[in-house]
């Protein structure tokens, strides 16, 4: 298996965890920890697997400039985007949430245009309309109305920002993963990030209840810190290393249509020629995005 192909498959393995995640991890806000409580929770957890990590990879001397940017990192990638996702899907509606989502993408790419100079296609135009296409297809006729109003505008917002920091984030790493091992970069990011997110948290945290958690719980807890945050982490900068980030962002558009298969599996959702159109649509725009043409940087 050439590495390329190898990437791609570590990049799908983290949209079937995120996909998993909404069924999973659904219950844990507010029943058993607060929305700042969980995230501290996800980063302290992932930061804590990430330096044990590091452990069993060879040591890497990290230039004092880089790790002033790796905090700057830190702030876009772990506060900004955990935090305001968390209070987005808690103060708007989940379907608010998926739906501003799609725009991560097109924002990737459009910072991926202007800092890193790549190098625009055809192709990838495309494969971007097709994408959102299918995802809002998908998610528009999930039966839940997409409506922004005075209760839902605050949320909206917070998941705007997320949407956006996400983009910031992974264009600004795309460089660092290239000249240091993913797992060092992780690690200095998820120890800053622990920082930047305790005075938010830890109030959370403190009224957390341990004794009232079920079995349910702690494997959603479990499943929330290991893999949509550590694993999926990992698996999403390692995929920097060789590929553009806007073909790295783009696989967000298989969230909904995976979360679809999963519903369909578990008899919990009929199929649909509109689902199969939207799937169809989905997997042709991640493919054209990724697809390496002769004017293609990465």
């Amino acid at each position: 298996m050439n590495d390329t192909r190898k990437v791609h498959i570590f990049l799908l393995l983290a949209q079937i965890i995120y996909a998993l995640n909404y069924s999973i991890a659904k219950d844990l806000m507010p029943t058993y920890i607060g929305p700042a409580g969980l995230v501290l929770m996800r980063v302290s957890g992932a930061c804590i697997l990430f330096w044990l990590l590091s452990l069993f990879t060879p040591k890497e001397k990290v230039n004092g400039y880089h790790l002033l940017k790796f905090v700057v990192l830190a702030v876009f990638g772990v506060a900004c985007n955990q935090l305001c996702f968390i209070y987005g899907l808690h103060l708007s509606r989940p379907i608010n949430s998926a739906i501003i989502m799609t725009i991560n993408p097109i924002v990737v790419t459009i910072f991926t245009l202007l800092v890193l100079k790549e190098r625009f296609s055809f192709f990838k135009v495309i494969g971007l309309a097709l994408g959102i296409g299918g995802a809002l297809t998908l998610l528009l006729s999930s039966g839940k109305s997409f409506q922004i109003n005075n209760q839902t505008a605050l949320g909206d917002s917070f998941t705007l920002i997320n949407a956006c920091s996400w983009a910031v984030f992974v264009v600004m790493a795309k460089p660092y993963m290239q000249q240091y091992k993913t797992v060092t970069v992780m690690k200095w990011i998820f120890l800053f990030g622990f920082f930047l997110v305790l005075p938010f948290g830890l109030s959370d945290v403190k009224q957390v209840d341990f004794s009232l958690f079920t079995f349910h719980a702690w494997f959603a807890l479990s499943f929330v810190i290991i893999g949509t945050t550590f694993l999926a982490y990992l698996l999403n900068t390692y995929a920097l290393k060789s590929l553009s980030p806007s073909t790295v962002s783009a696989y967000i558009y298989l969230q909904p249509f995976l979360a679809i298969t999963f519903a369909l599996l578990l008899n919990k959702d009929e199929l649909s020629v509109l689902n199969v159109l939207a799937g169809v649509l989905i997997i042709a725009g991640v493919y054209l995005v990724g697809r390496k043409t002769k004017t293609n940087d990465y």
